[in-house]
Protein backbone atom coordinates (compact mmCIF):
# COMPACT_ATOMS: atom_id res chain seq x y z
CA UNK A 1 0.00 0.00 0.00
CA UNK A 2 1.39 3.34 -0.99
CA UNK A 3 1.72 5.73 2.24
CA UNK A 4 2.61 8.61 0.53
CA UNK A 5 -0.46 10.55 0.07
CA UNK A 6 -1.97 12.79 2.96
CA UNK A 7 -4.62 13.26 4.50
CA UNK A 8 -5.53 16.69 3.60
CA UNK A 9 -6.96 18.80 6.57
CA UNK A 10 -9.09 21.90 6.49
CA UNK A 11 -8.16 22.18 10.47
CA UNK A 12 -12.06 22.69 11.30
CA UNK A 13 -14.14 19.96 12.71
CA UNK A 14 -17.65 18.25 13.09
CA UNK A 15 -18.19 16.61 16.50
CA UNK A 16 -20.77 13.69 16.47
CA UNK A 17 -22.58 12.97 19.51
CA UNK A 18 -21.08 9.52 19.46
CA UNK A 19 -17.76 11.63 19.66
CA UNK A 20 -16.45 10.83 16.42
CA UNK A 21 -14.71 13.81 14.39
CA UNK A 22 -14.57 14.62 11.28
CA UNK A 23 -12.97 17.82 8.84
CA UNK A 24 -15.84 19.47 7.82
CA UNK A 25 -17.65 19.47 4.50
CA UNK A 26 -17.15 23.34 3.15
CA UNK A 27 -15.83 24.01 0.01
CA UNK A 28 -16.08 20.51 -0.79
CA UNK A 29 -18.49 19.20 -4.05
CA UNK A 30 -21.58 17.01 -2.99
CA UNK A 31 -21.43 14.48 -5.74
CA UNK A 32 -24.32 12.93 -3.39
CA UNK A 33 -26.78 15.87 -5.17
CA UNK A 34 -26.15 14.53 -9.16
CA UNK A 35 -28.87 12.25 -8.30
CA UNK A 36 -31.56 14.06 -7.70
CA UNK A 37 -34.17 14.34 -10.54
CA UNK A 38 -34.16 12.43 -13.81
CA UNK A 39 -31.13 13.08 -15.84
CA UNK A 40 -27.89 11.22 -14.02
CA UNK A 41 -30.86 8.04 -15.02
CA UNK A 42 -31.51 9.47 -18.70
CA UNK A 43 -27.63 9.88 -19.24
CA UNK A 44 -26.78 6.39 -17.84
CA UNK A 45 -29.36 5.30 -19.96
CA UNK A 46 -28.07 7.14 -23.20
CA UNK A 47 -24.44 6.07 -22.39
CA UNK A 48 -25.55 2.18 -22.19
CA UNK A 49 -27.34 2.40 -25.79
CA UNK A 50 -24.67 4.09 -27.64
CA UNK A 51 -22.26 1.25 -25.52
CA UNK A 52 -24.92 -1.33 -27.22
CA UNK A 53 -24.19 0.45 -30.50
CA UNK A 54 -20.71 1.20 -30.83
CA UNK A 55 -18.85 -0.74 -27.81
CA UNK A 56 -18.57 0.37 -23.97
CA UNK A 57 -16.39 3.88 -23.53
CA UNK A 58 -15.68 4.40 -26.97
CA UNK A 59 -16.31 7.99 -26.98
CA UNK A 60 -13.40 8.02 -24.45
CA UNK A 61 -11.02 7.19 -27.59
CA UNK A 62 -11.59 10.57 -28.98
CA UNK A 63 -8.34 12.43 -29.09
CA UNK A 64 -8.55 15.23 -31.92
CA UNK A 65 -9.72 18.43 -32.35
CA UNK A 66 -11.72 17.08 -34.87
CA UNK A 67 -13.13 14.73 -32.60
CA UNK A 68 -13.65 17.96 -30.28
CA UNK A 69 -15.68 19.35 -32.97
CA UNK A 70 -17.72 17.07 -33.77
CA UNK A 71 -19.24 16.72 -29.75
CA UNK A 72 -19.89 20.44 -30.09
CA UNK A 73 -21.76 20.17 -33.25
CA UNK A 74 -23.70 17.39 -31.81
CA UNK A 75 -24.52 18.98 -27.93
CA UNK A 76 -25.62 22.00 -30.44
CA UNK A 77 -27.92 19.88 -32.42
CA UNK A 78 -29.51 18.18 -29.75
CA UNK A 79 -29.97 21.32 -27.58
CA UNK A 80 -31.88 22.94 -30.48
CA UNK A 81 -33.77 19.76 -31.20
CA UNK A 82 -34.32 19.63 -26.94
CA UNK A 83 -35.59 23.26 -27.53
CA UNK A 84 -37.82 22.75 -30.56
CA UNK A 85 -39.90 19.82 -27.90
CA UNK A 86 -38.82 17.32 -30.29
CA UNK A 87 -39.44 13.71 -28.68
CA UNK A 88 -37.76 11.43 -31.60
CA UNK A 89 -34.79 10.63 -28.94
CA UNK A 90 -33.46 12.09 -25.19
CA UNK A 91 -32.27 15.36 -26.55
CA UNK A 92 -31.46 16.42 -23.23
CA UNK A 93 -29.39 13.26 -22.47
CA UNK A 94 -27.63 13.13 -25.76
CA UNK A 95 -26.82 16.94 -24.37
CA UNK A 96 -25.24 15.98 -21.45
CA UNK A 97 -23.66 13.25 -23.30
CA UNK A 98 -21.82 15.55 -25.74
CA UNK A 99 -20.83 18.30 -23.60
CA UNK A 100 -19.15 15.39 -21.13
CA UNK A 101 -17.09 13.73 -24.38
CA UNK A 102 -16.18 17.55 -25.02
CA UNK A 103 -15.01 18.54 -21.89
CA UNK A 104 -13.15 14.61 -21.47
CA UNK A 105 -11.72 15.55 -25.34
CA UNK A 106 -10.59 18.53 -24.42
CA UNK A 107 -8.94 17.92 -20.98
CA UNK A 108 -6.79 14.67 -23.11
CA UNK A 109 -5.63 17.37 -25.52
CA UNK A 110 -4.32 20.12 -22.86
CA UNK A 111 -2.81 17.14 -20.94
CA UNK A 112 -0.88 16.25 -24.18
CA UNK A 113 0.05 19.65 -24.35
CA UNK A 114 1.81 19.84 -21.28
Amino acid sequence: MDTAFTVKDSGERTAFPSGMARDTETGKPSYDLVFDGPMLTRWAKHLTKGAEKYTSKNWMKASSAEELERFRRSAARHFAQWMNGELDEDHAAAVYFNICGYEYTLEKLNENKM
